[in-house]
């Protein structure tokens, strides 16, 4: 019997005994001497390369990775991308000067190329494919097992049901339990069950489990997203977007020499490309008429083609906005839409040196365009032209210029001119759309001595110096009233062709179905276990959830009802506990 200790707590503590065995973490007042710090044992290369294995294929570092993706994809929306937009990236440069050259260094211009999501992108899909194939293996596995036995006491579950049948004797006890698992095993089976039995002396019950669908939608979803990301890097390989501006009765083919820009994937051959036509025999354009509410507003746009295939007879077609032209696996979609005036440049001696329809470009909704001439041969010097057309000419209060409606009513062009070097014989390539006058001398235009050049259609005006003429084209028929037609115009078409279009709309649809299967199907264990006691059969339900399952227990009880109700024998109406 131990003494009770007394105040003085110290008094009942015994001395260590010499000699005696003692914990290495004990601490007594620091009378017990400091054990060794443990040595740990070194990773190692291999350590490190498994440890850096298991994060980067763990399903957390997984979903981090498609949020990065995500995010890094937001600049592609942001800034124009010289894939999709280099007329955009280089107005871009020109409006920001100072910030263009920093994002160009960053590749934001070309985000989906550049080094950066890449490196997202190919980290992602060995995440994925880390994650992927353990778990199928795991999975193929455990859809080859056989269910779990039946645990020996059901009732300690949450979901748990008995009821008591009573039996006229031992044996009619034994058929009746008998009956009872074998019915409980055929239900089971038809529900999707997967069931097996386990028999032991006078207990007897059936396994069963459902619900691996969950697992498998969950493992058909990320592969799916692995399929996708294959389908956008091999299939991208293979696609190409191209850009070309047509002008009414003009002709285009699909060969690398017509497209104003072309931007092909790595795998692409641009000497294989597949040959049809096109011809714009006319652009309709509806407007709301001048005097009514959203005058000048368009109502549709419509381009009429004649497409033709290679060895085929010519067949029309029409592209409108959202609704692209199907040729040859390319689509061609309606970008947008101007006029081109039709100039005509004549020497002093009246030789034509030019005469081209040239694509003004829209400024504002009433079509005020801006467009640029260039003659580098067949006058004294080379001459650059920079100037407006007006589909509607009206004065503003500054006393410029500007268009007061889109439709053709009064249409003017005005011309600025200019002389010297167009820079366009060191082979820089330079843009059709832009005038560089740094080494050129103005010769009319504001700050000139000479006005800048209005010609309405049908008109001709002097170049400045003695250089020659210039006449603004009339397209209109001879005897036509006012100006509808006078004035050409031009479509421009992006032609696109994605490879991988077909194959990322399958796993998108598959991906789908994984993830609803993975979110709804309910994965499940049931049990039904007959022991016979005496002249009664105890007959115990049970279920268990592999997951968040609210619908368990009434899934139980009724299973319950109706296989109790399905047992021959005597009349339910035991009890049930």
């Amino acid at each position: 019997m131990s003494r009770p200790l007394s105040d003085d707590s110290t008094a009942a503590v015994p001395e260590p005994v010499e000699g005696t065995l003692r914990p290495d973490d004990h601490a007594d007042g620091g009378r017990a001497e400091a054990s060794d710090d443990v040595a740990q044992p070194a990773l190692g290369a291999i350590g490190w390369l498994r440890w850096g294995w298991r994060q980067l294929t763990s399903m957390r570092t997984a979903l981090v990775l498609l949020l990065l993706l995500a995010i890094a994809a937001v600049p592609g929306s942001l800034v124009p991308q010289r894939g999709a937009d280099p007329n955009g990236v280089t107005q871009y440069f020109n409006d920001n000067p100072d910030l263009a050259p920093i994002l160009d260094g960053l590749s934001l211009f070309d985000v989906y190329t550049s080094p950066w999501f890449s490196a997202i992108y190919i980290l992602l899909f060995i995440s994925l494919v880390g994650c992927v194939i353990p778990r199928t293996k795991h999975h193929w596995k455990a859809l080859r097992a056989k269910p779990p036995r039946t645990p020996a006491r059901l009732s300690r579950l949450d979901v748990h049901r008995t009821e008591v049948i009573e039996a006229t004797d031992d044996a009619d006890a034994a058929t009746l339990a008998t009956s009872a698992v074998a019915s409980a095993q055929q239900h089971l089976r038809k529900n999707g069950y997967r069931v097996a039995r386990y028999d032991t002396g006078r207990t007897l019950s059936v396994s069963a489990e459902r619900g691996y669908l969950r697992e498998t939608g969950n493992l058909v979803f990320h592969a799916a997203l692995v399929g996708v990301l294959l389908a956008v890097g091999i299939g991208g390989g293979f696609t190409y977007t191209g850009q070309t501006v047509i002008i009414e009765g003009r002709t285009w083919v699909n060969t690398l020499l017509d497209y104003t820009s072309f931007n092909p994937g790595r795998f692409v051959d641009e000497d294989g490309l597949t040959p049809y036509a096109l011809t714009l025999d006319r652009f309709d354009v509806t407007y709301q008429p001048l005097g009514t509410e959203g005058a000048g507003q368009a109502g549709d746009f419509v381009a009429n083609l004649t497409t033709q295939r290679a060895g085929e007879a010519p067949e029309s077609g029409k592209v409108r906005v959202n609704h692209p032209l199907e040729m040859e696996g390319d689509r061609i979609y309606l970008m947008g839409n101007g006029y081109a005036p039709t100039l005509t440049i004549r020497d002093a001696d009246g030789q034509v040196v030019f005469s081209e329809s040239v694509p003004f470009l829209p400024q504002d909704t009433n079509m005020t365009s801006l467009g640029v001439v260039k003659v580098p041969d067949g006058l004294p010097e080379q001459v650059g032209l920079v100037g407006f057309f007006y589909p509607t000419q009206a004065p503003l209060s500054t006393g410029a210029f500007a268009s007061a409606y889109p439709a053709l009513v009064n249409p003017v062009v005005s011309l600025d001119v200019y002389v010297g070097d167009l820079g366009i014989d060191g082979g820089i390539p330079r843009s059709v759309y832009t005038l560089d006058t740094s080494e050129m001398e103005k010769l009319a235009g504001r700050g000139a001595d000479v006005d800048a050049l209005e010609l309405a259609p049908g008109e001709t005006a002097e170049l400045p110096g003695g250089l020659g003429t210039i006449t603004f084209e009339n397209e209109a028929p001879d005897g036509a009233s006012g100006y509808d037609g006078s004035v050409k115009r031009y479509v421009s078409l992006s032609i696109h062709r994605d490879a991988a279009a077909g194959w990322v709309l399958v796993f998108a649809v598959l991906a789908t179905a994984g993830l609803l299967a993975a979110l709804f199907v309910p994965r499940r264990r049931m049990w039904v276990k007959a022991t016979v006691e005496g002249h009664t059969v105890r007959v115990e339900y049970a279920g268990l959830a592999r997951g968040e399952d609210p619908a368990l227990a009434d899934a139980v009880d009724q299973f319950a009802q109706r296989h109790r109700a399905g047992l021959s024998g005597p009349p339910p109406g035991a009890r049930v506990d």
